[in-house]
């Protein structure tokens, strides 16, 4: 007790002289008690990635509440901040100043809101929380599988988990937690940012072509060790030369069918960037990444 009055004596000693040692204490004590409902939890290392990179929230009190279900708002505005939306359209049926309102802006501008019905406060089933997402990355990865349902796509790519054993695989009916969005939104700001990566080392390696003396030449990327870069030459005699990530290669023109450029996830084998030059001599290529309905997924 006698500690505590002493503690107490001097914090208030010290906020009379300084206004700012004030918010610095209330700062370390509500770091304290921020992530205090999460650290142990087998999401932790998802929900920690969302918050760092900002499509995911605390709230108010400094906890994250990972086994509540999820709600449509919350989720739209994880999709939305991941795309990073500018651009909006409106939604009238959220009031002015809604907390939700520019998110789901956003959102209609995208065309994510086609078939939703408007309820932020909504609590989101699996199938309903797969369908948002596949709207939101229909422009990233295009069409699923048109053979599985919103659950089961995202079920089979290792993006959502299956119902617990003993219950049919795919069951869209049960609850999404907010560790369960957190899981699923990780895989999609990692696609995200794999795809970024790979049409950065794309333009790397497209600017480094060139047509010299009857020979491409030119540089794969250095990447690093998350990709496996590779320049691949397909000859005219039913053979192919292959270059990899910091190779640099000159190739006679005249041997050559084609060639294509790849960078894949060296952790889960996805593609990140494949393109293909066919017109040779021009060095047009053609974005051949692969779509939702034909990657691998992540496991």
């Amino acid at each position: 007790m006698l500690k505590r009055k002493i503690m107490s004596f001097l914090i208030a000693l010290m906020l009379t002289y300084t206004g700012f040692f004030g918010v610095f204490y209330q700062n370390i004590v509500y770091a304290a008690t921020l992530h205090n409902d999460y650290t142990s939890h087998p999401a932790s290392v998802a929900i920690d990635l969302g918050l760092q990179k900002g499509y995911l929230w605390l709230s108010g009190d400094g906890n994250f509440y990972p086994q509540n279900q999820i709600t449509q708002g919350q989720f739209i505005a994880s999709l939305v901040a991941i795309r990073d939306l500018k651009e909006a359209a409106p939604v009238p049926q959220l009031a002015v100043g809604h907390w939700a309102k520019q998110s789901y802006e956003k959102a209609q501008k995208a065309g994510m809101l086609a078939d939703v019905k408007i309820d932020p406060n909504k609590r989101l089933t699996k199938e309903e929380a797969a369908a948002l997402v596949f709207t939101a990355w229909k422009p990233i990865r295009g069409e699923k599988n048109p053979n599985l349902t919103n659950t089961g796509a995202l079920i089979t790519w290792g993006w959502m988990k299956p119902a617990p054993s003993g219950q049919p695989k795919f069951r869209e009916d049960l609850p999404v937690t907010k560790a369960d969005a957190a899981e699923i939104l990780r895989y999609l700001w990692q696609d995200k940012w794999q795809l970024e990566q790979g049409a950065k080392y794309a333009t790397e390696f497209h600017k480094s072509l060139k047509i010299l003396d009857g020979k491409i030449t030119g540089e794969v990327p250095k990447g690093d060790n998350n990709f496996k870069i590779e320049a691949m030459f397909f000859t005219k005699k039913n053979a192919f030369k292959s270059f990899i990530n910091n190779q640099s290669f000159s190739v006679p023109l005249g041997d050559l069918l084609a060639f294509s450029f790849s960078v894949i996830n060296s952790n889960d084998s996805t593609d990140a960037g494949i393109y293909m030059y066919e017109r040779l001599p021009s060095l047009e290529r053609k974005n051949n990444t692969q779509k939702f309905h034909f990657m691998k997924g992540n496991k």
